[in-house]
């Protein structure tokens, strides 16, 4: 697909900082029913945390949602490409490195994500 990511992506995609508590992640993700935020800050991206992360990091010790900011969670080093970035050099470098998300960014703004349900959904014609 020689298409740019920016028409398949999730445009707006909800964000955090890193400072915030996990538990503040948990509620956004099962309130936008997502499973991927870039984490942001000072309005920069600095990190990526999906669900599977807050799970981990709260499973393996005695940590509590409430206090445990987000960057003790998240990915430091999220894979980001800018909007016009082919979706299948995208979707060739998720599928190499089994990422779960691409954070399609703008300069230094994040304008998007580029999920493996929206990579299914193009798949399906459902975009």
């Amino acid at each position: 697909m020689k298409q740019p990511i920016s028409k398949l992506m999730s445009r707006d995609p909800h964000t955090i900082g890193r400072d915030q508590p996990m538990r503040a992640a948990y509620d956004l993700m099962r309130r936008h029913r997502i499973r991927h935020l870039p984490v942001l800050d000072g309005g920069r991206l600095v990190g990526v945390v999906s669900l599977g992360d807050l799970r981990l990091v709260e499973t393996s010790g005695d940590v509590d949602p409430a206090s445990v900011p987000v960057e003790e969670a998240m990915s430091a080093e999220p894979y980001a490409v800018p909007p016009d970035t082919p979706v299948a050099e995208v979707a060739e470098e998720m599928a190499a490195r089994r990422y779960g998300c691409a954070i399609v960014v703008d300069g230094h703004a994040v304008v998007g994500v580029f999920t493996t349900i929206d990579a299914l959904r193009a798949l399906v014609g459902r975009r």
